[in-house]
């Protein structure tokens, strides 16, 4: 009863501290001469704006029986049609002129700021996959007992590791791809997934090397060759024990997406700077961008402990 009451004391003074927290932050936000204006941020989401239809030049409306908008033209012997509308705006014989609203529909369509998102979870989602198989084979060839498999693997971790990836980037797009002809998007998942590897190699060789000695002793005597033991014994233990530092690293992935920005590629980043230039909105667009990039960590971080207590539970 002692532990159940402490840990809704503790409870509380974290939901007192978080309360602190987020009014410090509202005072200070009070404190600038800033005009806070979050309504204009949803239209670069999805815009809701509806659809205007405009007359194509000066003329006459027609009401049509199945309630569709005929407007014959002064100049032309063509009549526009709008067949489809939500609202209409005029009336039966009404003169337009060219630019005149006679209808709208409603719509929504996506916003640039999501239209960034996707982009962003689409260069990650590929350069995850490609840094976990180079990462995977790196960290191999780090533990083998050739020589040279293993000082390519030693010379590949420490030069991607030991250079900013913003220098990567460029390299990989001016350099690599300038020779390779690669697309701004290809050039980015490149270097991301270059980048990333080395990392992945380095926490996979801390894995294998964790596991006890005996363990792929123990295969070889059962008739197991050095790869079948090391996919079937030694690798599955690696996994549970590398799964944490590989979620951080995966996580971190994200975040790094937005350097690509840098080459033109139109994520999350660079949309939220292009959405900016034109709507000044800086500090509502940049909160937005970074909920954004929580919400895509968060949700790789969940799906991390959920993978993780089901193998708790498989052993």
């Amino acid at each position: 009863m002692i532990r159940t009451s402490n840990r809704w004391l503790w409870q509380t003074v974290f939901v007192v501290i978080l309360a602190l927290l987020m009014t410090g932050l509202y005072q200070a936000s009070q404190s600038i001469n800033y005009n806070w204006q979050w309504h204009r941020v949803l239209p670069f989401i999805v815009d809701t704006t509806p659809k205007e239809f405009r007359a194509q030049g000066d003329g006459t409306v027609q009401i049509n029986a199945d309630h569709s908008i005929t407007i014959n033209l002064d100049y032309s012997d063509v009549p526009q049609q709008i067949p489809a509308y939500d609202a209409r705006l005029v009336q039966q014989g009404d003169l337009v002129f060219e630019g005149d609203v006679v209808a709208s529909s409603d719509q929504w369509t996506i916003g640039p700021v999501t239209l960034g998102l996707w982009v962003t979870l689409k260069i990650s989602v590929l350069s995850l996959f490609f840094a976990i198989i180079l990462g995977l084979m790196a960290g191999l060839m780090r533990i083998s007992h050739n020589p040279v498999t293993k000082n390519l693997a030693f010379l590949y971790v420490e030069i991607i590791r030991g250079t900013p990836l913003l220098v990567q980037i460029f390299i990989v797009y001016f350099f690599l791809g300038t020779i390779f002809e690669l697309e701004r998007f290809t050039a980015g998942v490149v270097a991301l997934s270059i980048f990333t590897g080395a990392y992945i190699a380095e926490i996979i060789r801390a894995g294998i090397q964790s596991i006890p000695p005996g363990q792929m002793e123990a295969a070889r005597s059962l008739g197991m060759s050095y790869p079948k033991a090391m996919m079937y014994v030694i690798l599955p233990q690696a996994f549970k024990r590398t799964l944490p530092p590989m979620a951080g690293q995966l996580i971190t992935l994200i975040k790094d997406s937005s350097l690509v920005s840098v080459i033109s590629i139109t994520d999350l980043t660079k949309a939220g700077r292009e959405v900016i230039s034109g709507s000044f909105a800086t500090f509502e667009v940049w909160f937005v961008v970074a909920g954004l990039y929580l919400l895509l960590t968060t949700s790789l971080s969940w799906a991390v402990q959920r993978i993780e207590k089901r193998l708790a539970s498989s052993d």
